[in-house]
């Protein structure tokens, strides 16, 4: 029942559109099919994490394990996963890596792919997903402060002085 729940957030195009970005980004020739099983298959070992953590910055990630032994390849998982926190993307847009690695939240790696995807034009590789917003700072002076303290903003309601008395509402209580 739980799991159903997880997996009917999955979103094949946003999936597909990851998978595409990786191989945009890496050169491999990897399967861009957005459907689950090809999903998984594609980056379950972590080898094509790392490769992408790789072509994004350099060396960033020493080692990449080839083997397909579990703890190997959760290895590669991990290793993706700090390098995600490191180029910008928030925690909890990550995922853990029993999510990829034993299927249990495909869509949070899809979500994590997707926020990484944001950034990369931090690292001059294209990005996917919308613009990421820039700061907008204001700066007030005091008195622009102090001016905006004496409005009474409409949004704390105004009834402009009507009362409630009259109203009845169904029927009056009687004693």
């Amino acid at each position: 029942m739980y799991q159903s729940k997880i997996n009917s957030k999955y979103s094949e195009e946003l999936a597909q559109e990851s998978l595409e970005w990786i191989k945009a980004v890496t050169a491999e020739p990897i399967n861009t099919s957005g459907d689950t099983d090809n999903f998984f298959e594609v980056l379950k070992d972590g080898v094509i994490l790392c490769k992408l953590a790789n072509a994004l910055q350099p060396g960033v990630i020493k080692k990449i394990n080839e083997s397909k032994m579990a703890f190997k390849c959760m290895e590669n998982i991990s290793a993706f996963l700090a390098c995600a926190k490191n180029f910008g993307v928030p925690t909890q847009e990550t995922f853990q890596s029993v999510d990829l690695w034993e299927r249990q939240n495909l869509n949070s790696v899809v979500i994590c792919l997707q926020s990484l995807g944001r950034k990369a034009s931090n690292f001059n590789k294209p990005s996917i997903g919308p613009k990421e917003a820039d700061k907008n700072v204001r700066n007030f002076s005091d008195e622009q402060l102090r001016a905006g303290a004496n409005v009474i903003s409409l949004q704390y309601g105004s009834n402009k002085g009507a009362t409630q008395s009259g109203i009845n509402f169904g029927n009056t209580r009687h004693m």
